[in-house]
């Protein structure tokens, strides 16, 4: 099945959902940046939830995060847009410990305990909303919980999962946001907290063959749920040759040259989606001959 996501309110507009089944887009980032099971985790988590806050948006308008633990793992970086696209990488993939006394994936060591999560939205306008607060578990949905409740002024619930098989490939991947609106009462947040603690762990729920709409009904009764959208989702990166020549055609003639004298050619990679690219120095001496600084 491809990966969506669904955005819904429940309880008469009061409260906000977004779930997401994003099993084939964690495992193509695994596939790109061969993480190993604890590293595929921590970044399917943020992959996954960025997705959703990718959702949120309008239009053009997109954002990136980055998750900056003192764990192993280094930075995770991550950016979607409101069309269901998402791209991120983690700074050390090959990142892998024993499960924890829980029994499952130890992401928090991975990512670290003390540390920052940071987003920043390009809204189309002059200036970029940025919003920063610190690590409070390195569990990832913790963390993101509590961003959008200090940083956005959301009430929120952030949950996301990825369960990994033997071989390292992704078995399963989901997550939800629920979001408190204006209006809503306190017998109803009452219920929702009751089902949240409650509810299984999302990655299980998605191996079971549960839908993102079965999540959101599970959650609020199917009687107080209303979809609004449904939205397939997928890892994109938007690089490509052309934009590898436009950047080294930027650097100048003298830095061609230099390139073409020591290297004979160029390589660059992605760190987004890992794609190489690789320039002769046929190449390299078109773009010094077409380029604007000729």
């Amino acid at each position: 099945m491809s990966d969506y996501l669904i955005k819904a309110t429940a309880f008469q507009g009061t409260v906000r959902a977004y779930a997401i089944q994003s099993t084939n887009t964690v495992e193509e980032a695994r596939r790109r940046h061969d993480t190993w099971a604890t590293a595929s985790a921590a970044l399917g988590r943020t992959i996954t939830i960025t997705t959703m806050m990718g959702a949120m948006l309008k239009g053009e308008d997109k954002l990136t995060v980055k998750l900056e633990g003192d764990g192993p793992t280094g930075p995770i970086i991550a950016d979607a847009n409101a069309k269901g696209e998402v791209r991120g990488y983690i700074t050390q993939p090959h990142v892998d410990f024993d499960l924890n006394s829980n029994g499952k994936l130890d992401v928090a060591r991975a990512v670290g305990t003390s540390g920052s999560l940071s987003v920043v939205k390009d809204l189309g306008l002059r200036d970029h909303f940025t919003g920063q607060v610190p690590i409070v578990s390195g569990e990832v949905s913790e963390d993101f919980t509590y961003y959008f409740a200090t940083s956005e002024q959301v009430p929120s619930a952030v949950g996301a999962g990825v369960l990994v098989n033997p071989d390292h490939t992704i078995l399963a991947a989901g997550g939800f946001i629920v979001q408190v609106m204006p209006g809503a009462t306190e017998e109803t947040i009452d219920q929702i907290e009751k089902q949240i603690a409650n509810i299984p762990p999302i990655s299980s729920l998605i191996r079971e063959g549960k839908s993102p709409e079965d999540i959101v009904t599970d959650l609020f009764g199917k009687d107080q749920v209303k979809i609004l959208e449904r939205m397939p989702i997928q890892f994109l990166c938007k690089c490509s040759m052309d934009r590898i020549k436009n950047a080294i055609r930027s650097l100048g003639d003298d830095e061609i040259d230099q390139m073409i004298k020591e290297d004979g050619g160029a390589e660059a990679t992605c760190h987004f989606c890992n794609e190489q690219y690789k320039l002769t120095e046929s190449d390299l001496e078109s773009l010094k001959q077409t380029g604007e600084n000729k």
